[in-house]
């Protein structure tokens, strides 16, 4: 993307003086974009939000007007699925294209962080780079390794801000956090303070690379670590929230000393869990005001979703909320609860506002997705598949999967077609089978009644997975 860009400032300026050059250039600047200019990306992740946490997939307690208006104004997915159950190997999912019967990273293993990614395993990051796109995470990155392997600039990113391991990633007012590699001390946060509240550096971070970025093509990663536990968010955005809801103080077990990756006590933990999402919810309003102001909304795919389902760490309750949905189970299941996700997809002039879209999909997507939008070519063996032709509505059928598997510890679950089978206990566990068009809550086992679904769903089980790498 080397070539110079000729931008709506630019116009606006010609305009002043000489109207009718301008009016020219607006007419040639629609076929350019339509035919030469690569969409910028924008993917935000929730940690821990459930398929029901937000207004538009049902919630009603807890208020979340900008992705509401997200979701009105493009496209939301509601068979949309989460690389895992927990948030190291969805992640890893979303970067690789994998899913968890082959991808490097299939449990939040390693202490302080995940097995990292190794050389080998290439990122969506490396595919945009390689088509000129400027790349970028901000937040919760947790692929790498204690010896720095797997941090993301060795993985296609130009530039990183945030923590590199999921365990230092549940306190929101940490002593550090990394920057391409390197540590940064946060003084305001030094000896017990809490004065720089993570989330809020993230979003600073965001709309500063945008504004950065604005003339070239750019790919933004923005993991934020909001809802997830520990449960704690400014008084600003939890005000709200008090004494609106029956609480029962989360306390921390006395035989506990506190160290990163266990939470802190909490008064209010309903109030703070609510704070924690319509303050995230409020900050994506503010990124695509950024979008607008810098007028690359309309050439912007913004998507959202959550790494996995609905979390009861710290003292959240998403029986009180809801935030399930009519789904069965929570994180770390792999019932509908725990892995499928809100996923909206926005872009104005290009999605269909207000749509809504039945497509089975999942992070493994994501990869193949953007290599479409890039003109890019995506790596050969990946499990995902583009979903270009549902977000567009193009006419150019939608190809779909066969179906799509999960693993985590000495649990399986297959989604074929309506069919979903869940193993627990390992390879010797046996089968639970569901029809998700009729049993979305996953209540009523089949297996019993339909050998011939068990027998295909075996089959997939064994030949979906290879051993994972050390």
């Amino acid at each position: 993307m080397g070539k110079p860009r000729l931008r709506r400032e630019d116009i606006m300026n010609i305009a002043r003086s000489k109207p009718l050059i301008a009016l020219l250039l607006t007419a040639a600047m629609a076929v350019i974009v339509s035919a030469d200019e690569k969409p910028n990306i924008v993917f935000i992740m929730a940690d821990d939000l459930g398929y029901g946490d937000l207004g538009c997939y049902g919630q009603e307690r807890i208020k979340t007007p900008n992705l509401d208006r997200m979701a009105a104004e493009g496209m939301r997915f509601t068979q949309h699925y989460s690389g895992s159950t927990v948030c190291a190997p969805s992640r890893c999912a979303l970067m690789t294209g994998m899913h968890t019967g082959h991808a490097a990273i299939r449990d939040n293993e390693g202490g302080f962080g995940a097995r990292p990614l190794g050389p080998s395993d290439v990122t969506v990051a490396e595919v945009l780079k390689q088509a000129g796109y400027a790349t970028a995470i901000v937040g919760k990155w947790d692929s790498a390794g204690p010896d720095g392997t797997g941090i993301p600039n060795r993985h296609g990113f130009d530039y990183s801000f945030g923590y590199l391991h999921s365990s230092r990633a549940h306190n929101y007012y940490p002593e550090f956090l990394w920057r391409d590699g390197q540590k940064v001390i946060l003084e305001g946060n030094r000896n017990g303070q809490g004065t720089q509240y993570s989330h809020d550096m993230f979003t600073r971070e965001a709309l500063a690379y945008i504004e950065r970025n604005k003339d070239r093509s750019f790919f933004l990663y923005l993991a934020y670590t909001l809802p997830h536990a520990e449960l704690a968010v400014p008084e600003d955005s939890q005000k709200p929230y008090l004494g609106k809801f029956p609480e029962r103080p989360f306390k921390r077990p006395a035989s506990w000393e506190w160290r990163p990756g266990r939470y802190r006590p909490q008064e209010n933990p309903k109030a703070a869990f609510a704070g924690m999402v319509s303050r995230m919810d409020r900050d994506i309003g503010r990124l695509l005001t950024k979008l607008e102001e810098v007028g690359l909304d309309h050439n912007t795919l913004v998507m959202f979703a959550s790494d996995n389902g609905a979390h009861i760490e710290g003292g959240a309750d998403p029986g009180f909320f809801g935030g399930s949905g009519p789904l069965r189970g929570v994180k770390r299941d792999l019932y509908e609860g725990g892995i499928r996700v809100p996923f909206i997809a926005h872009w104005p002039g290009k999605i269909n506002a207000g749509s809504i879209s039945d497509h089975v999909s999942a992070f493994w997507d994501f990869l193949p997705t953007c290599a479409e939008l890039a003109g890019a070519d995506a790596p050969e063996a990946i499990d995902g598949l583009s979903m270009v032709p549902s977000l567009l509505g193009q006419p150019r059928e939608q190809e779909e999967h066969e179906f799509l598997y999960w693993e985590f510890k000495d649990k399986q679950a297959v989604r074929m077609g309506d069919w979903k089978a869940v193993r627990l206990g390992g390879e010797n566990g046996s089968l639970e089978l569901y029809n998700l068009k009729r049993d979305i809550g996953e209540k009523d086992d089949l297996s019993k009644r339909h050998p011939e679904i068990i027998a295909r769903i075996k089959k997939i089980l064994k030949e979906s997975r290879d051993v994972p790498r050390n």
